[in-house]
């Protein structure tokens, strides 16, 4: 069996880009801009910030084209499971296990897009910090990233398991394209942080200026509880970081 086989099949977009599209402007009103700064063809990295469940499938149905998005192992199960398994997600193990960013790698390597929440966890979205797992892909593989600033999936005070009402106003906004390369010479590690902060500066970035051009703000935070540094890179657990 080739390593294509164990991909997810090209034909999950048949029914879940029509889905996606449903839920982002039947479900929900959806405004989406930049779609033009995403490359007709080729391998992309989308990177979204993350403030709800409901960023992923957003993210997901804005896409001018269709994407494989990374998502924590433990929503694999039943009827969900199904759908994110039918609709060509890729289950993360969060626990050290590198197998989906291989995944990610192939299906890059395969001209195919690939989405990523690389907050890691669902917050204020301001993208103050992200894994290494995005700059790895796009370090190991040459693909484009775009940035993505996701707005209005939660709102003020909203607990982070909200699910927001039908109808609400959304916003996705695809960002200018970024390219981040290994320079000569550079070890790996250091290639990686670099990348890392490149990325997330331009996120960050990105996020402002679509608050700016929407006046929708990010949900309210409560003041973190440890000392973890603004702008530090978390890693992902289990990152292969220097591999070239």
């Amino acid at each position: 069996m080739g390593t294509e086989n164990q991909l997810p099949a090209e034909w999950t977009r048949l029914w879940s880009r029509p889905v996606g599209w449903i839920l982002d402007h039947v479900i929900y009103r959806t405004a989406v801009t930049g779609k033009s700064n995403v490359p007709a063809a080729g391998p992309v990295v989308f990177a979204g910030n993350h403030i709800s469940f409901l960023d992923g499938p957003v993210m997901f149905g804005a896409s001018p084209r269709p994407m494989h998005i990374l998502v924590k192992k433990e929503m694999f199960k039943g009827f969900l499971g199904k759908v994110l398994r039918g609709s060509g997600q890729i289950p993360v193990d969060r626990t050290g296990d590198r197998t989906a960013l291989h995944t990610g790698k192939k299906l890059l390597d395969a001209g195919r897009c690939v989405g990523i929440l690389p907050e890691g966890t669902r917050g204020s979205g301001a993208a103050a910090s992200i894994s290494s797992g995005v700059a790895w892909l796009a370090l190991n593989s040459g693909a484009t990233v775009i940035p993505v600033a996701i707005l209005g999936t939660r709102q003020g005070d909203e607990h982070r398991d909200h699910i927001p009402t039908p109808r609400r106003k959304l916003y996705v906004s695809f960002g200018e394209p970024i390219t981040v390369k290994r320079r000569k010479g550079e070890p790996g590690r250091v290639s990686m942080d670099r990348a890392a902060a490149e990325i997330r500066a331009a996120l960050a970035e990105h996020v402002q200026g679509a608050i700016r051009a929407t006046g929708q703000g990010l949900p309210s935070e409560p003041a973190p509880g440890s000392s973890t540094p603004q702008h530090r890179q978390s890693a992902v657990a289990g990152t292969p970081a220097d591999h070239h």
